[in-house]
């Protein structure tokens, strides 16, 4: 039987041999103390892929001793949980780790929840979607919710060090030299990803010559073959992606050159044009705005010339617009205007057109008093004459407020305020 991943087998076998996750899992901690009691709650446990959620789980079984089982909301069918079911009436109690809970369907959440709710199963729901926005609150509501963490270098050294010691489950019978070099970019290079870093470096055990000694060297150039660069943030679906997306546009907003570049270089590794060229024209109008109206042509331009040539040239353009957005003065004045005539609408404050406004183009509306009395401000001197345009309920509403962070709207701002002093 061909033998299982390096990773599948250093799962923990016990809560004390989790890496990382030290907010849950360390002496004191909330799972920590479930397991001690023999007290477990049925739970979710979110987080980026590789950090420990299956591992915590077998963990929990292994320090419990109750069954332990395993199933995939999307690939497994009602009849699997059946199977799960009918074991935990027969044992009193069952450890499901459903993964993708996410995905799980209306029949199968109907077919659980009567087991969640009398303890005979203990759903530990494995995803890395935000539970608060993917999961049924039915299934939410019965659950513990529990973040999980991207491991530090550190923590994903001292799993691949514990692989390598094992003489059960790791290479801990094979002679090994790794150097500090090669063994440091296994840590850093999988961002947190201990099950990457695990599988980077059985590859690079498995695929390299022994010498003479019959030890098998591992330097940096072997690690960097083994650990093929990641993206940062690949799940165009997940929080980790959004995060990123927000993290840009709050840098750029508050003019961070270096952190707004640091955020379009993880976007631009994941490959996400798409976004970053939304976000971009989106920063453009609500954080620039008038400040720097010339923003949003140039930013578009930049957009289109990098769809138009694609990665890798496109960072170009793209480094462009950031570093401009960046520097450039910022006013949010017509994001506020518009939100604000919005929220009147939104609770019905809205009064009628006056007549002098109103439409006139057709038979007798002369007669129902539309249009009388409008002035054409082209007929008058500079254009303008003063008339009342907006509703009466609303006459006296000013929505814009111009701020002076740039030369245009200082520019705006002094022809606002001198039509308003002449109302």
């Amino acid at each position: 039987m061909q033998q299982k991943p390096l990773a599948f087998r250093m799962r923990p076998r016990r809560i004390e041999e989790v890496v990382g996750q030290e907010h849950l899992v360390g002496d004191g901690k909330i799972i920590s103390r479930m397991v001690k009691a023999k007290q477990l709650t049925s739970m979710i446990l979110y987080g980026p892929p590789g950090i420990g959620k299956t591992s915590i789980a077998s963990a929990i079984a292994g320090s419990t001793k109750y069954a332990f089982r395993t199933l995939n909301a999307v690939t497994n069918n009602k009849k699997d949980m059946e199977i799960v079911a009918a074991e935990a009436k027969m044992s009193g109690k069952v450890i499901l780790l459903l993964d993708e809970v996410h995905r799980l369907d209306k029949a199968k959440q109907d077919f659980l929840l009567p087991y969640l709710e009398n303890g005979m199963i203990v759903l530990i729901g494995a995803t890395t979607s935000n539970p608060y926005h993917a999961i049924n609150p039915a299934i939410r509501s019965r659950c513990q919710i529990f973040e999980l963490k991207p491991l530090s270098p550190e923590e994903v050294k001292q799993a691949l060090i514990r692989a390598l010691k094992d003489d059960e489950r790791g290479f801990g019978k094979v002679k090994v030299e790794i150097n500090d070099e090669a063994l440091m970019h296994f840590s850093q290079g999988s961002n947190g990803d201990v099950r990457s870093s695990l599988n980077a470096l059985e590859l690079a055990v498995l695929s390299t010559d022994k010498d003479v000694d019959g030890t098998i060297h591992i330097d940096v150039e072997t690690a960097e073959e083994c650990l093929q660069k990641k993206s940062l943030v690949a799940d165009k679906d997940g929080d980790g992606h959004y995060d990123v997306l927000s993290a840009f546009q709050k840098s750029i907003r508050g003019s961070d050159v270096n952190a707004a570049l640091h955020y379009l270089g993880r976007l631009i590794e994941a490959g996400d044009l798409p976004s970053i060229s939304r976000r971009l024209i989106v920063i453009a109008y609500e954080d620039v705005g008038l400040a720097n109206p010339q923003a949003g042509a140039r930013t578009l331009a930049a957009i289109e010339t990098a769809e138009r040539i694609g990665f890798p040239e496109a960072r170009i353009p793209l480094a462009n617009a950031v570093i401009e957005l960046c520097l450039s003065p910022k006013s949010n004045s017509a994001v506020l205007a518009i939100q604000a005539a919005l929220e009147d609408i939104q609770k019905g404050i809205v009064g009628e057109v006056p007549d002098h406004l109103k439409d006139a183009h057709y038979k007798g509306a002369k007669e129902l008093g539309r249009g009388i009395d409008y002035k054409y401000p082209h007929d008058y001197e500079n254009g303008w004459v003063p008339q009342q345009y907006l509703p009466n309920k609303l006459k006296n509403k000013q929505y814009y407020q111009p701020k002076k962070t740039g030369k245009f709207e200082q520019a705006l701002a002094i022809v606002y305020e001198k039509l308003t002093r002449k109302k």
